[in-house]
């Protein structure tokens, strides 16, 4: 029995004439109205906002860290299964016969710029370093922090966060987007890659739906991204002017303070309206040109004056190691422990102790030292094997709170910044069979990500390994890391013109996340239409440095808070029912990819008869 040809008909209704002319107006007004109240919600009752998104986020994750970890590890060996199986790997997104539209030089050049940026230049050396004193081995108490026995479990899950997983998850949404629209000739939107599973349900409100589902977390994912970038750009400025207003001076060091922020992300996203309403063909290309050039000029520094030989060798044991424990990552899910749970797992003279003692033994943040340092009274009477038991009884919770507070906040991150480079990894990918998209979309980015974590992150540790920074980098602010680096590293007219040289790299890299975070938004809502009004680039422009600032400052609203706390809860909760969403994806993939390589197959056999 033949199948019958697959669902096509999607149809986004756009208003023929008015403000919103060729924009769908149910799109907008929903994901306009979600983003005004979340921004009216924050300026007004700033703290109230900050609160209440942390404990909502905090809620979430004890419910859904398992999800989270396993969907992603799904999302990741899907991919690797489709790539393999040869009906599926050689399937072309396009017309039988047609080239890709770009050389393998432009195409990765372009996803490359896409996918990281700013996190790149954030996180180079802070999240080694940040995973050198805390990560899985540390917590459990296997290895001590910041030694060299931590070093292998630090890159393992350096490697984790910004590897194969990372991109799996641009993947799906990208590859579900670009097979739809270049093999059944579907508009570039999110509804489409659920048509196998929907159908004409598609055109309603479960398309709409969907569609915002993809705004909102586009908004949020590109929010978190540009508040990191701001952060760092403001550290980089402080670094060359030592303008003391920029920063708050109130801690052990410097850090952004909100005046800073503010005056920073205004001056950004300044410059990514411009970019956006002008044309932005021959700017952001130019742009991207220059962000290449410099990041190569930085990767250089390393190599030249850091710590290359210390960092090879990391390189090639810390990827050995990471494949070897490739499966356990991928599915190693922890759950919350419970108080009770706690204290049953106690030794009998601890039991009655165990509400003063869960606190400090499921603390993912702290060490065994800091948990024997913060008992008081009859708790502290508790002798050492006494004590190194209730550690060990709290290890579930620390271990599902530094997975839920790591990597689930990274699953998040990248799955609410899919949609946007989803949609453009479709875009500059027709013409590539499916195998070629997977291995140049995950492998490849992945592996250099992998060199440039090490060539940069190692030097700082090596730095810290042998004395020679005395704790400078580990004490800095994760957004100024990269500064202190540098500064360990050289000093006097070289420092100096490398350090403009970052602050005009991270600025690039944020107007062109921006930029195009701003017209993926304005395509979701034009039913795939890339040719849009200046107005709505305006628009969401403006409605963008909103959330961002707002939800800056509620997260200042208490002293000493981290500012990034309110932008990161509101994400991850943004990204929770995109997730749902993308689980839909890979299941309708695979769904229309069995059913086209049966289709194809009828094909041939039909043809064979004829002849």
């Amino acid at each position: 029995m033949s199948l019958k040809p697959p669902f096509t008909a999607v149809e986004v209704r756009r208003a023929a004439s008015g403000f919103y002319e060729g924009h769908s107006v149910e799109i907008a007004l929903l994901s306009k109205g979600i983003m005004v109240a979340l921004v009216i919600w924050a300026l007004v009752w700033p703290a109230n906002a900050n609160s209440n998104l942390g404990s909502l986020n905090w809620s979430l994750l004890e419910g859904f860290n398992a999800f989270y970890i396993i969907i992603v590890a799904l999302f990741a060996f899907f991919l690797a299964v489709v790539a393999i199986l040869p009906q599926t790997g050689k399937r072309k997104m396009g017309r039988a016969g047609e080239a890709p539209e770009f050389s393998n030089f432009s195409w990765f050049s372009m996803m490359f710029g896409a996918g990281l940026g700013v996190g790149l230049m954030v996180f180079a050396t802070a999240e080694p370093l940040g995973l050198w004193g805390s990560n899985p081995e540390t917590v459990s108490g296997a290895v001590a922090p910041n030694s060299q026995e931590a070093l292998t479990s630090a890159y393992r899950y350096t490697f984790l966060h910004y590897g194969f997983h990372a991109w799996a998850i641009y993947v799906v949404t990208g590859l579900s987007l670009a097979y739809y629209a270049y093999t059944r000739d579907m508009p570039l939107t999110i509804r489409s890659a659920l048509t196998p599973l929907l159908g004409r349900y598609v055109n309603g409100l479960i398309g709409h739906l969907v569609d915002v589902l993809g705004v909102v977390a586009t908004i949020l994912g590109v929010s978190v991204t540009i508040g990191f970038g701001v952060s760092q750009f403001i550290d980089g400025v402080y670094a060359i002017t030592g303008a003391n207003w920029l920063m708050d001076m109130t801690g052990d060091v410097p850090k952004p303070g909100t005046v800073g922020l503010i005056a920073g992300l205004i001056c950004i996203m300044g410059l990514s309206i411009v970019s956006a309403v002008s044309g932005v063909g021959r700017g952001v290309k130019f742009l991207s040109n220059l962000n290449l050039v410099l990041s190569l000029i930085l990767l250089f520094t390393f190599v030249v004056f850091g710590s290359f030989l210390f960092a090879m060798t990391t390189y090639a044991a810390a990827f050995v190691d990471y494949i070897l424990h490739l499966v356990s990552l991928s599915f190693g899910a922890y759950g919350p422990q419970s108080s009770d749970a706690f204290a049953m797992a106690l030794p009998e003279t601890a039991k009655p102790l165990a509400q003063e003692l869960f606190g400090g033994a499921t603390n993912a943040w702290g060490s065994y030292d800091g948990f024997k340092a913060g008992l008081t009274g009859a708790a502290a009477a508790l002798d050492e094997a006494t004590l190194s038991a209730v550690y060990a009884a709290g290890e579930q919770g620390r271990q599902f709170g530094w997975q839920a507070g790591w990597t689930t906040f990274y699953w998040a991150w990248w799955i609410a910044f899919s949609p946007f480079v989803g949609l453009f990894l479709a875009r500059i990918s027709r013409g590539r069979t499916v195998r070629e998209f997977i291995l140049g979309c995950v492998f490849a980015p992945a592996m250099v990500c992998f060199a440039w974590m090490t060539v940069l992150g190692a030097t700082a540790i090596d730095m810290e390994l042998t004395g020679g920074a005395n704790g400078a980098i580990i004490g800095a602010s994760n957004t100024n890391k990269l500064f202190v680096t540098l500064g360990q590293m050289m000093d006097g007219g070289m420092l100096s013109v490398l350090t403009v040289m970052c602050v005009v790299l991270i600025l690039t890299f944020l107007v062109t996340s921006a930029d195009s975070g701003i017209l993926v938004m304005n395509t979701i809502m034009s039913g795939g239409d890339q040719d849009i009004g200046n107005k709505h680039k305006i628009v969401w422009g403006l409605i963008l440095t909103a959330v961002i600032g707002t939800l800056l400052v509620a997260g200042k609203s208490n002293p000493g808070a981290d500012p990034m706390e309110a932008l990161k809860s509101a994400m991850i909760i943004g990204a929770l029912p995109f997730t749902m969403v993308m689980g839909l994806m890979m299941l309708s993939l695979a769904k229309a990819l069995y059913r086209d390589g049966i289709r194809s197959k009828q094909g041939d056999g039909a043809s064979a008869a004829a002849k």
